[in-house]
């Protein structure tokens, strides 16, 4: 990626406006992969958690005229329990929720959700101040910790959720009681004499702010968020003074820097991307959503070479990011181990919401090409097919330790996997009033609003299992406009014709983006061919745990090797350089998919009895092998798992 000559100027003036998404209810997936995956999550996946949130008590929470029991999560040595977040859990089950009632209402769902919010109502502070914790526990203690105990967190997610709420139905009781809760915040933090000139460590109220002002249409809302980011990284550090208020050593800080809340420096000087992952995406969609409305370059040239660092050294080949499970986060360039990964669902669906974000700004497929490869490999690995067990961490090799859960002592994945995939109509199309841009196929019909006229479109296609896409235009009446198609990046031979005739794709490539600019009418047919024959992909030599290994992809799938269907684990197998593998579409794995079916070697362990080591190298033999997207792996029998399958 080259973009160094080009100026904020350049990126934030093109054209009649910006491109902005078109909503996700507007969206319908008509059959094939993601209807299969939103019905799952209306159907099974947004009822289970709100049992889940009863059954490990993370409701109780909110009886606010009870005194408190006994926590569902105890303190732990570094002082945090998870129960100091609660509330950010069922924010983002409200705003999964809410999603799919925008498509379809549902009585009972809604029913619950107003008990939630009469409840929050019920125990909001007078002056606005929200976060069951505090109110509950220890009143006193508000606002002196924001370095470790996500009060803004919480109150983001909350927001976020009433924002989705409303927009479904209409309804204004949540609303407004976030809106008294921002109002709080406002008074509270900022440079003003009298302020805390504080911001909270893990980002999230910034983005929460940035849907606000954008439904509110309100300076206020996006200035505070402005104020959040723009503080972030500040020196002295508002977390030191903090911890001297509460009569506490900062250097006895249990994560030594400040890097692991991406507040070391100010967030335009920061150039490597560091510390917590879902923290540090969520602060870059952030800062994309600034960006974008406020037209800032030096937000834009930080974002960017935040993402070149990002993809160019710390991001795993399923899209995975955040190697370290002692920071949930990252360490250093090129650390990507496998049995060890962290991966968390969270952080892959945080960088889906950041590169969604920058496509937003610059129409470049080098973000939504990481979109794809997050929502179908993995984000999607973090919950089962039967919608109601999940991964918190997303390895690339297991052993058979590694199984799926129906809840976790931090649910935060669950809801968010759940608020992805019933929002992902939303990243399908953005728009502007010249152009309509396609970032990722599926069978479906949108109505897209082009300035003031509409536009039908429609995807006929059984991606991503296969790679022919036949889109039908029906625009409500005759018009110019440019139609942008996403060419993958793993794509070299795709052709495109428009009503029967071939398109010479270099010659309207943009960006990774065939540009169509005509006169469209009603029936207007393209026709898009993405042949996806299986590739091979080798890691970056210094990635020591891929060293002499290869991964397997074909279009946007990423494929893996289980125990369950080879017979013996597959961290005895050999894959020749010559070893072909063959694409087959099996209607009984987890309902269908693609697998690939070859040849490799294997080591034999026949004959080892009950030695450890011998001197002679273990015989070779030939083996029939299966590979399954690596999204579906762990959702059978339990054995081991494999991504990366050594070479010979």
């Amino acid at each position: 990626m080259n973009k160094g000559n080009q100026t904020g100027t350049t990126l934030f003036s093109g054209g009649a406006g910006r491109f902005v998404p078109v909503d996700h209810a507007a969206v319908h997936f008509t059959g094939g992969f993601w209807k299969s995956w939103q019905d799952t999550v209306r159907d099974i996946t947004i009822p289970t958690q709100y049992m889940r949130l009863e059954e490990e008590k993370f409701l109780e929470v909110l009886d606010f005229r009870s005194p408190p029991g006994p926590l569902a999560r105890p303190i732990q040595p570094s002082g945090l329990s998870m129960q100091h977040f609660f509330d950010s859990d069922f924010g983002k089950w409200i705003e999964a929720a809410s999603y799919m009632l925008k498509y379809r209402r549902d009585p009972e769902i809604e029913a619950r959700i107003d008990d939630i919010v009469a409840r929050l109502g019920d125990g909001q502070m007078p002056d606005g101040y929200l976060n069951s914790w505090f109110i509950r526990r220890e009143p006193e203690k508000r606002w002196t910790n924001l370095r470790d105990l996500h009060e803004m967190y919480s109150m983001g997610h909350l927001l976020e959720g009433a924002v989705a709420y409303f927009e479904a139905t209409g309804k204004r009781a949540f609303l407004d009681i976030m809106l008294k809760a921002v109002d709080h915040i406002i008074e509270t933090f900022g440079t003003e004499d009298g302020k805390l000139r504080g911001y909270d460590a893990h980002a999230e109220v910034e983005l929460a702010l940035m849907k606000l002002y954008r439904l509110t249409g309100e300076e206020r809302h996006r200035q505070l968020a402005s104020y959040f980011v723009d503080e972030r990284g500040q020196m002295p550090s508002y977390f030191d003074e903090e911890a001297r208020r509460r009569g506490e050593d900062p250097d006895d800080y249990v994560f030594h820097t400040y890097a692991y809340s991406q507040a070391h420096k100010p967030v335009r000087e920061q150039e490597e991307v560091e510390g917590h992952a879902v923290r540090a995406t969520y602060l870059f969609s952030a800062m994309a959503d600034l960006a974008f409305e406020t037209a800032d370059p030096t937000l834009w040239t930080a974002l960017e070479k935040l993402f070149a660092h990002m993809t160019a050294k710390l991001l795993y080949v399923t899209g995975g990011i955040g190697s370290s499970g002692d920071n949930e986060g990252f360490t250093r360039d090129f650390d990507l181990p496998n049995e060890t990964a962290y991966a968390e669902t969270c952080a892959a669906i945080a960088l889906g919401f950041w590169v969604h974000r920058m496509a937003q700004i610059d129409l470049d497929s080098c973000y939504t090409d990481i979109l794809e490869l997050v929502a179908y490999n993995g984000a999607l690995s973090g919950i089962a097919r039967d919608g109601e067990h999940y991964f918190y961490e997303n390895v690339l090799e297991s052993h058979g330790q590694h199984r799926r859960w129906k809840w976790h002592y931090c649910p935060c994945c669950p809801t968010n996997i759940a608020r992805f995939i019933a929002s992902l109509g939303g990243y399908v199309y953005t728009s502007k009033p010249d152009a309509l841009a396609v970032h990722l196929y599926a069978e479906s019909e949108a109505k897209v609003m082009l300035g003031e006229r509409a536009v039908t479109i429609r995807q006929d296609t059984a991606y991503p299992w296969d790679g022919d896409i036949c889109l039908t235009l029906e625009p409500e009446e005759a018009m110019d406009f440019a139609l942008c198609l996403r060419i993958p990046g793993w794509s070299d031979e795709a052709r495109l014709t428009v009503n029967g005739e071939a398109v010479d794709l270099p010659a309207v490539m943009v960006k990774g983006y065939a540009t169509l600019q005509r006169h469209w009418q009603r029936g207007d047919v393209i026709r898009l061919a993405l042949p996806m024959p299986v590739e091979r992909l080798h890691a970056h030599p210094d990635v020591s745990d891929a060293f002499g290994r290869v991964a397997i992809k074909r279009g946007p799938v990423v494929y893996c090797m289980e125990e369950t269907d080879i017979g013996f684990p597959p961290q005895r197998l050999r894959l020749p350089q010559d070893a072909s593998l063959e694409a087959h579409f099996d209607e009984s794995l987890l309902g269908g998919a693609t697998i690939l079916k070859g040849h490799a070697m294997a080591a034999d362990g026949a004959g080892w009895k009950d030695g450890l080591y011998a001197r002679q190298k273990p015989a070779m033999i030939e083996t029939a092998i299966t590979a399954i997207p690596y999204h579906l792996w762990a959702n059978r029998e339990p054995g081991g798992m494999l991504v990366w399958l050594l070479e010979d």
